[in-house]
């Protein structure tokens, strides 16, 4: 019997590449990025840095006092349960004027322990992934500022999983620890692109790039090519680790003249591309008008940035429950498919486009069977590291990566165990279920978890989860790209923003009863159009019902309209006023986050 081929991914031959990068001119931008490292330390006032230090250490000193005042003053029974358990007043790991926490959280022996594993190995997996291609990562680390703010993943990851304890702390690191492996080698293979770099031509040839809200599954076609999101490194997920990541990008293309009421992610988009920010990459663009029209308009800028890169756009119905529609979806996708094979003279592989699909189809079994765990009475995988994957998977990896289905079989195999033992993701802490409605802010990504932990508001779902779930056609080739055209056009966010009223307002009403939530934290973009629309009607068809809408207000990107200490102080308000709640952890309550990553 033949061996099994061992599937790898990514495929080797895309990184193979690194042989006709061009060394000399590797040297040349070393040099130039030397400089620049200098240029920084030379600005950088020591002396002010040496101060801000010793104020550090005298105010850490002043912490471990009263950390160790407060545990001694506690009985026998509450020091081994801290000990055992781990620190309840989450609060005090923040301190004002700092880009982090102050220390990271301690969870109890066994579960400190596991995170700790957990932190180490996701270390070890971005040295390995970086080190493989040094010189041409160290080039793009210091060239590019956005690149920079990934050194603070493992405080981003620490922040989404505060509180977490037993298996949906070890669910949530499985899940992060894909998310940001994927980041790591398409950061690895953008430098190795990027004209100002690497430069391989013969990667470059192979690479296709996408709008950040172009769903990947059209790749599966393609196995000799590799689907780069292009906006989504230096934009879209950088900001959900770095507050201040997009500020830069957004005040650029207003002083261009863009209007200040833009959506902040195509501004952010455009912003990047005028101050130069994304590697010069590629071999053909895929835009899309996904979800919105402002894809559209980040599209038109990156043509005009890089008039050499072709580009093709998909362009859905907006009024897609009408099946007449589909077929000219299935058909805007077939003239996609002969673009990229005009482009990069590869061919489109059904073999190829079905086996990932099936992954894919399979991905969403595990997928729906972690929705009917968190419908019942024990849900049990909550929190901003599933919401991030769940995004991640379904419109970046679509099953490309097959590491990813058996992520998906480890954290099923931890769900089921735990439903069976009645777990609580925040021992001690649920009390109210809660359905998200419209998008997040990106600037607070771990706001679910604060919620949870402040005041047991336990999110069971977001909205831009619950997308096109039917299983993709996998034998019939015509009927295969009109599910891919439904798979599109019920994409994240643009399933519920298009599509007409019911879509957004009588589809809220039916997943509350679904999850049986009666809480409702309903995020209202200031800057979001088509969900302005509806506002009115959701706050009165709501009361009617008797939920309970929280109103959160965000910009998207921009922390500067509305901070994330703001949108803390509507919860607040609302659970102290209309609920006649008191939190879970006072100290959450009020702190200070505003330079916090």
């Amino acid at each position: 019997m033949a061996k099994k081929e061992k599937i790898q991914y990514p495929n080797p031959e895309f990184f193979r590449c690194k042989d006709e990068i061009n060394w000399k001119a590797q040297w040349e931008n070393l040099k130039e990025v030397g400089a620049i490292a200098w240029d920084m330390l030379k600005a950088t006032d020591w002396k002010q840095f040496g101060l801000d230090r010793v104020e550090d250490a005298k105010a850490d000193g002043k912490r471990v006092k009263e950390e160790f005042d407060a545990f001694m003053a506690l009985d026998a029974e509450n020091k081994k349960d801290v000990i055992l358990n781990g620190e309840r007043r989450l609060g005090r790991l923040y301190r004002k004027g700092a880009m982090a926490t102050v220390r990271r959280e301690w969870r109890g022996i066994k579960d400190t322990a596991y995170d700790f594993y957990e932190w180490a190995r996701m270390w070890g997996m971005l040295l390995m992934t970086f080190s493989k291609d040094l010189v041409p990562a160290l080039n793009a680390t210091l060239y590019y500022r956005w690149m920079v703010s990934y050194f603070c993943c493992h405080g981003f990851m620490d922040k989404n999983i505060m509180g977490l304890r037993g298996s949906n702390l070890r669910m949530s690191h499985l899940l992060i620890y894909d998310v940001f492996r994927y980041v790591a080698e398409n950061l690895v293979l953008s430098a190795k692109c990027d004209k100002k770099n690497g430069n391989c031509e013969a990667l470059n040839q192979r690479t296709v790039l996408f709008d950040e809200m172009t769903m990947g599954q059209i790749m599966a076609g393609f196995p000799d090519l590799y689907g780069f999101p292009h906006q989504l490194l230096a934009v879209f997920l950088v900001s959900e680790i770095d507050q201040l990541t997009c500020v830069p990008y957004i005040d650029a293309v207003e002083s261009f003249g863009l209007p200040a009421d833009c959506c902040p992610v195509p501004s952010s988009e455009c912003g990047a591309l005028v101050t130069d920010a994304l590697p010069h990459m590629g071999s053909c663009f895929l835009s899309s008008s996904m979800p919105c029209d402002g894809s559209t308009m980040a599209s038109s800028y990156y043509s005009r940035r890089f008039p050499n890169v072709p580009v093709f756009h998909l362009c859905f119905p907006v009024r897609y429950m009408d099946e007449e529609t589909v077929q000219m979806g299935a058909e805007d996708i077939k003239a996609c498919i002969k673009f990229i094979e005009q482009k990069t003279g590869a061919k489109w592989n059904w073999d190829a486009y079905f086996t990932q699909i099936k992954r894919f189809n399979k991905e969403t079994e595990y997928e729906l069977q972690k929705w009917e765990v968190n419908k019942s009475a024990y849900p049990q995988l909550l929190g901003p590291c599933y919401e991030l994957f769940r995004k991640w998977n379904y419109e970046m990896d679509g099953g490309a990566d097959p590491r990813t289905i058996k992520t998906f079989e480890k954290v099923n195999d931890l769900l089921m165990k735990a439903y069976a033992n009645k777990e609580e993701p925040w021992p001690g802490k649920m009390k109210y279920r809660a359905i998200v409605w419209s998008c997040p802010a990106h600037y607070y990504a771990n706001f679910s978890n604060w919620a949870a932990n402040c005041w047991g508001i336990n999110v069971l779902v977001e909205m831009e989860s619950l997308n096109f779930t039917k299983p993709l056609e996998t034998e019939d080739k015509e009927e295969a790209m009109r599910d891919l055209a439904r798979l599109y056009e019920r994409m994240v966010m643009r399933r519920h923003t298009n599509g007409g009223y019911q879509n957004v307002v009588d589809e809220l009403w039916r997943q509350c009863e679904d999850w049986n939530a009666k809480l409702i934290i309903m995020y209202q973009n200031v800057a979001c159009k088509n969900m302005a629309t509806v506002q009115g009607i959701l706050d009165d068809q709501g009361r009617e019902r008797g939920y309970d809408l929280i109103w959160v207000e965000h910009d998207l990107m921009d922390p500067r309209t509305v901070s994330r200490r703001t949108m803390r102080d509507k919860v607040n308000e609302y659970m102290r006023t209309v609920m006649k709640a008191e939190p879970v952890d006072p100290s959450l309550v009020e702190f200070e986050d505003e330079v916090c990553m």
